[in-house]
């Protein structure tokens, strides 16, 4: 059996790749100013131009890949979780259920505060795939994982449409749902600003994740990281590291013509097209570069300089849902009529200087906390609601 090369390396490389993730997250919120989309209406030609590329540099490498990230090692945990019940031989299959319920407490937390709905909400629907599977072989959870990022409910209706030239897609009325949350945002009532989060707004997110592909892939995610964790592929050895290079080369060699493919698609082509087809390749494309990502950070975490340098992620990815929801809060404060209201001064460049700054607090924070916590506050929370009832 193979020795890991270094003490504790997968933890190590888990907690920085997952606080990678949540910094992406925080980048890519604040140049949305958490999706309300008012800017200056008048800058300089000059920061014009810094605006637009900041946005395409940071949209290309995070917008969708971080998100994925993150699902992807919410499943690597739960394999932890899992496998540290089977240790003692319990299933915590059950106890997961309730640790979802809980998160969705988390959920409408963060939600208050970011109009656009929250990804927890997500994470705690999907995330009962992970209890039905948790008893499944190896091979069988790769197959459903692969199954679900090939997006099949993208093909089925796609192929209905080849069939049936009549058939639809389902009309979830997502857009118009937003255009009301936006209108209660704009009006900068607190009370009526974070009732309308909530519901209408969490309503919104669920339903614009089944036209996105999102379910599916976050299911597909779930399962891979729960594979990941089970095979011991985040531990340091000779053999996995071979086999991360080559899914650097694999991934980054896909991605050019799926990103490609997916351009053409969404091009001229009819909007059912767009909205199956593309969806699927667009999925695809995120997909390989987030695979891309994941790679290049485990190889470069093998390194002592990369370590000393992507130290404060391990501290910011040991508070990830603190952080994470924290983040929504600053993000409200900052930029929402009810607030500061500095949306309509802040134009993308301005933004992202405010997320890395927050970015920045946050880790000054975590390294305070950490000093003198074994956990941040709301995982602290979530942990001990998690197991109330369980005498140790």
């Amino acid at each position: 059996m193979e020795q890991p090369i270094a003490k504790n390396p997968r933890i190590e490389v888990v907690d920085a790749l997952r606080g990678f993730a949540v910094m992406a997250i925080i980048l890519v919120h604040n140049l949305e100013h958490f999706i309300f989309p008012v800017y200056p209406t008048d800058s300089p030609a000059w920061l014009s131009v810094l605006d637009e590329g900041l946005f395409t540099g940071v949209f290309s490498l995070f917008a969708g890949k971080a998100y994925a990230i993150f699902a992807l090692l919410f499943g690597f945990t739960f394999y932890i979780q899992t496998n540290n019940q089977k240790r003692i031989g319990k299933d915590f299959g059950y106890r997961f259920l309730w640790r979802l319920v809980l998160l969705v407490g988390f959920a409408t937390l963060n939600a208050a505060f970011f109009p656009a709905g929250d990804v927890l909400l997500l994470f705690a629907v999907v995330g009962i795939i992970l209890f039905l599977t948790r008893n499944w072989s190896d091979k069988a959870v790769l197959c459903a994982s692969v199954l679900f990022l090939l997006q099949p409910v993208e093909w089925y209706h796609y192929i209905s449409s080849l069939v049936n030239p009549s058939h639809q897609l389902p009309d979830l009325n997502v857009g118009a749902m937003y255009a009301e949350v936006a209108k209660h945002t704009q009006s900068g009532d607190f009370l009526d600003f974070i009732w309308c989060n909530i519901t209408l707004g969490q309503k919104a997110s669920l339903l614009w994740a089944v036209n996105a592909g999102r379910f599916l892939q976050t299911a597909g995610l779930f399962l891979l990281g729960f594979y990941i964790g089970r095979k011991q592929l985040f531990v340091s050895t000779e053999r996995n590291l071979r086999l991360w290079v080559k899914v650097l080369i694999v991934s980054a060699i896909a991605f050019a013509p799926l990103y490609t493919w997916k351009e053409i698609i969404v091009g001229d082509n009819p909007e059912l097209i767009q909205q199956t087809v593309g969806t699927a390749f667009d999925m695809w494309q995120k997909l390989a570069f987030t695979l891309v990502l994941i790679s290049s950070f485990v190889l470069l975490y093998q390194h002592k300089r990369f370590v000393r340098v992507a130290s404060p992620l391990r501290w910011y990815g040991k508070m990830s849902l603190t952080n994470y929801i924290t983040q929504s809060l600053i993000g409200a404060i900052i930029y929402f009529p009810f607030a500061l209201y500095l949306a309509p001064y802040c134009g993308y460049t301005v933004s992202l200087l405010i997320g890395f700054f927050t970015f920045l607090l946050q880790i000054a924070f975590c390294k305070w906390w950490l000093s003198g916590h074994k956990q941040g506050p709301l995982e602290s929370i979530w942990h001990k609601w998690t197991w109330m009832g369980v005498k140790k």
